[in-house]
């Protein structure tokens, strides 16, 4: 096999829970150009059929759907619009998660008086928004012998950071079911599915900006300063950033690979700050 077999995403047929997140559509993008037929898995319709717009536009085949992880139902009718349009499904991206304000410990919301709703919130949508899918895609993939999901864990899977207990014990239970899974599947299904994750590093988005900016100047917050001056490369991540990983584990150059974590954290994982 040469180079160009080895990594190409030709045709390829990915879904994307999350598809229209900050991090997710840099990657619907990419792979779109990368010429894979992407679905649009997303909670927000309207940013779903945006980023489908923009995609078409350049040439690409994108789908946006309307997905509410949480609801099996609702990814079993994803699933099947993604295969009726799509004619099959190669691989499943979990991006879809977040933190929430309220999940947060701060002066004001100190940790013992964080309310459960919102740490059960903040886990079921990392954690359960990712198994459920799993459940949904991987019977698919159990059924026809090969496949490949890819999840997302975080940096806070590795080193759980300060005030954000919930979204932290969230990515570690994704780090552990993404290693589960793997072994799973691959012993009583196929040697053919693959499941891994990445660990992006710090990448602002809508979920964290709050933390690492001042909502009103946009100056580095002291957490945000902290964090540069704990990633060797010395910034934060840009999304596209995250392409190079994620189209190596979906290629065949990555075929024997399964249950790992990657880190794309610009070294953060390496540095003990010292």
């Amino acid at each position: 096999m040469n180079s160009n077999e080895l990594f190409s995403l030709q045709d390829k047929c990915v879904v994307l829970t999350g598809g229209a997140g900050v991090l997710c559509s840099a990657l619907a993008e990419y792979l779109a150009e990368a010429g894979a037929k992407v679905c649009i898995a997303d909670y927000d319709e309207f940013r779903a059929n945006e980023l489908a717009k923009k995609i078409k536009a350049k040439g690409g085949f994108a789908l946006p759907l309307r997905i509410n992880v949480l609801d099996k139902a609702e990814i079993k009718d994803a699933f099947s619009c993604a295969v009726n349009s799509m004619g099959r499904i190669d691989a499943l991206i979990n991006g879809a998660g977040g933190n929430r304000k309220d999940a947060t410990t701060s002066e004001e919301l100190p940790f013992f008086d964080l309310p459960g709703e919102a740490l059960r919130s903040v886990m079921d949508l990392n954690f359960m928004g990712t198994f459920l899918p799993c459940q949904v895609f991987g019977k698919y993939f159990a059924q026809q012998k090969k496949g490949i999901i890819l999840n997302v864990s975080s940096m806070n899977a590795f080193r759980p950071l300060t005030r954000i207990c919930g979204y932290s014990a969230a990515k570690a239970a994704i780090s552990n079911f993404t290693e589960w899974l793997a072994v799973h599947l691959c012993q009583n299904y196929s040697k053919e599915i693959r499941v891994n994750a990445i660990a992006p590093g710090f990448f602002l988005t809508d979920q964290n900006r709050f933390l690492l900016t001042d909502e009103k100047t946009g100056a580095l917050t002291p957490r945000g300063k902290t964090i540069i001056e704990h990633t060797p490369m010395g910034r934060f991540g840009q999304a596209d950033e995250l392409c190079g990983t994620v189209h190596w584990l979906l290629s065949d150059a990555s075929k024997f690979i399964t249950g790992t974590v990657i880190p794309v954290d610009g070294g953060f994982n390496a540095f003990a700050g010292v």
